[in-house]
């Protein structure tokens, strides 16, 4: 079990780490390809106190080389699902769970709307995650909304197990099994009272009774729906708790200006918080034990 989990390998996330390891707090941090992070997409940067002119590639470099250096672990992969237990965290990557006993949202901006009746749809035939659910459809009729890298391995996962799968997604996938039929749309809504019925593409229905969004993120708020935001961002005190115990949030996420200083400023201030969380409950257990 680590000390803290991180989702997010940008720069708060990255920060927040090296806070933490520097505590002598044991951490991980899960992230999508480094190339994914819209840091590393900027020719130079020049808003960074001392480092001005330095292009986003290599200044994310130098912050993950720090990260590591410091202890820290890095995870390459999406978080499907989460879950909090008797006070443990518990985060799913792929078929692989990590446990840690405190977390930080160093998320980013979430951009994208979510289609029409999707979040009303969650849990009642909408999933993010196909090795987490794809046992509840098995030989039954399930559409792939594939919006990640990875959609096509899912889908092909799905009909693995059993699932009659159909793909689709705007563009042609690479790496979708032949036998998949893949439908191409743009417009999707999906369809539904109190379970989904199907997935309407470009005005064609698809009858279907469970669907899978995979895109290349999971917002937070899919992962812990009782999250406070406000204006489109996470809620956090001064010492970047968010309303729910254990719980941090650092960076682009808990809103503007938008800026690398402030992400790293940010996750300086979670890191050091949740050790100090844990600092304080271990002095706590071991004072009821004398």
């Amino acid at each position: 079990m680590y000390d803290i989990l991180i989702i997010g390998g940008g720069p708060a996330g990255l920060s927040a780490a090296v806070a933490a390891q520097g505590r002598g707090r044991q951490c991980l941090i899960l992230s999508n390809p480094g190339a994914q992070n819209p840091l590393a997409k900027a020719p130079a940067i020049h808003n960074y106190l001392g480092l001005t002119g330095l292009d986003g590639q290599s200044m994310m470099d130098t912050f993950i080389d720090h990260a590591l250096k410091m202890g820290a672990e890095l995870r390459v992969g999406r978080v499907l699902s989460a879950m909090c237990l008797d006070g443990v965290f518990y985060l799913t990557v792929g078929s692989e769970v990590y446990e840690g006993r405190k977390l930080i949202l160093a998320t980013g901006v979430q951009r994208g709307q979510k289609y029409p009746g999707e979040e009303r749809l969650l849990g009642r035939g909408v999933s993010y995650c196909a090795t987490c659910d794809g046992m509840l459809f098995r030989r039954r009729p399930v559409v792939v909304i594939g919006r990640a890298k990875d959609a096509p391995q899912e889908a092909a996962y799905l009909r693995q197990i059993g699932c009659e799968v159909t793909y689709v997604s705007p563009a042609t996938p690479e790496g979708l099994p032949e036998d998949i039929p893949f439908v191409r749309a743009h417009r999707l809504e999906i369809l539904g009272e109190e379970q989904v019925t199907g997935v309407r593409a470009d005005g064609a229905v698809l009858p279907c009774e469970g669907v899978f969004i995979l895109r290349d993120t999971v917002a937070p708020a899919d992962l812990f729906p009782d999250l406070a935001w406000s204006e489109g961002y996470i809620q956090v005190n001064r010492q970047m708790e968010t309303n729910l115990p254990g719980i941090y949030a650092a960076g682009d996420c808990t809103g503007k200006p938008l800026q690398i200083a402030k992400a790293v400023g940010e996750g300086l201030i979670a890191g050091e918080a949740a050790a100090e969380a844990l600092e304080a409950e271990e002095a706590a257990a071991k004072a009821q034990t004398i």
